[in-house]
């Protein structure tokens, strides 16, 4: 077990090496002073520009594991030979940078406009994470294979350009609930009109936690952290308001208790978040920070309250962040009354525009009441974004140390695509 753990972190080191020795031989080939200055420019372009990219990172990729498979020369008779006008050739080609938002490989493709009616446009997409999971314990050892998200839906807007909607499939089952309950996730209209604003009425993503509502599309890790899996990483029925500022934003819904659609309006329940950011005036020159904080607060057959906070520093390729919560009983994937407390930090560097080295540390006590319950898991991660995050190849290993079981070692492969 030891001798594998050491060739994992051999592979890491060969990774980071390779990396660092290509960016070198590449700055090693400039010779003349004018092109030493026209690299260093343009150097400092694309690092301003990534750092505008705050939410998350930047890259510039191509599908390069088939460059020793297609022949782009479209004279030659190649199997998989390039066609300008080839669906395979336009993805080929599609560039796709930014990985802080969902993106689409076949947005163009599944994209329909109407010259007549309300709807302008509508765009079908698909998205699918699946991955192979390693299991080692002292005494077993076992494979999986899971889905991280299997869905599809629709996207579109109204021809008076304010009104927004969604339509969203889940097709993985999930605990706690039927097929048919956990079949539709998102369905809501969206309205922009007020500037700064928007305005969400309908089923959609709860803000429960920073990570706990970020979407599932752009995790840095396969898997989320435990206080975001267990209290957040849920969907309401309500309206809610969401406020984007350059030195603050916020969300505030008022949404029915439900989940999956199990109860008709069992109770209400309020949820709301609000970062600062003191750096938002700066564009970019001294990184970003965030500092916020929220509230999940309600009523199902018990009260339950879940309070948290976040901060996070963002500086070219660095990326540090922190994040708290407790919870007085709470409403997540299962209710319980629990009192239950947890934090996470997470590192991430870019080694190069298409590599991330990830890091993770996450702590939590699923039940203050009861001692020596605690969780710990040891996560790092290897990010190969081809397309942004419309196809991304994952790497994860995650040791868990338990005070009360017995612990682990999970090695997890992933691949992504998003239609």
């Amino acid at each position: 077990m030891h001798l594998f753990l050491k060739i994992i972190l051999l592979l890491l080191i060969i990774v980071i090496q390779s990396a660092t020795a290509i960016e070198e031989e590449k700055r090693n080939k400039i010779k003349s002073p004018i092109e030493k200055q026209s690299v260093k420019s343009s150097e400092k372009i694309q690092e301003d520009w990534i750092q505008l990219d705050t939410v998350k990172d930047n890259t510039d990729t191509e599908f390069s594991i088939f460059d020793n498979l297609i022949d782009t020369n479209k004279d030659k008779d190649h199997p998989f030979k390039i066609e300008e006008e080839s669906l395979f050739g336009r993805i080929y080609k599609k560039e796709i940078e930014r990985t802080s938002i969902p993106s689409f490989l076949l947005k163009d493709e599944l994209t329909f406009q109407y010259e007549k009616g309300p709807i302008d446009k509508i765009q079908l997409y698909g998205a699918y994470q699946g991955n192979f999971g390693f299991n080692f314990k002292e005494s077993d050892y076992d494979t999986t294979y899971g889905f991280g998200f299997m869905e599809a839906g629709l996207i579109g807007d109204l021809k008076d350009k304010h009104t927004n909607f969604k339509l969203q499939f889940n097709f993985k089952e999930g605990e706690n609930r039927s097929y048919l309950q956990g079949l539709i996730t998102d369905v809501y209209i969206m309205n922009n009109r007020i500037p700064h604003h928007k305005i969400i009425v309908g089923n959609s993503r709860n803000q429960v936690g920073f990570e706990g509502g970020m979407s599932s599309y752009i995790l840095p890790f396969i898997n989320r952290s435990q206080i975001s899996r267990t209290f957040g990483n849920t969907r309401a029925l309500g309206a809610r308001i969401v406020g984007n500022y350059s030195l603050i934003d916020y969300s505030f819904a008022y949404n029915s208790s439900d989940r999956f659609f199990k109860d008709f309006f069992p109770g209400s329940e309020f949820t709301g978040w609000v970062n600062f950011k003191p750096l938002g005036k700066t564009d970019g020159k001294y990184g970003e920070i965030i500092v916020g904080g929220g509230l999940n607060t309600g009523k199902n057959k018990t009260d339950y309250t879940v309070s948290g906070a976040y901060a996070s520093y963002r500086y070219k390729r660095f990326m540090a962040n922190f994040e708290y919560a407790y919870a007085d009983g709470y409403n997540g994937t299962y209710l319980s009354t629990n009192k239950a407390e947890g934090f996470y930090t997470t590192l991430v560097y870019r080694l190069t525009k298409k590599l991330h080295l990830l890091a993770r540390y996450d702590w939590f006590d699923p039940n203050k009441e009861i001692s020596n319950d605690n969780r710990k898991e040891y996560s790092i991660g290897l990010n190969y974004f081809l397309k942004g995050q419309a196809a991304r190849l994952i790497l994860n290993y995650i040791f868990c140390d338990n005070d009360n079981a017995e612990d682990s070692h999970r090695i997890m492969l992933g691949t992504q695509f998003v239609l």
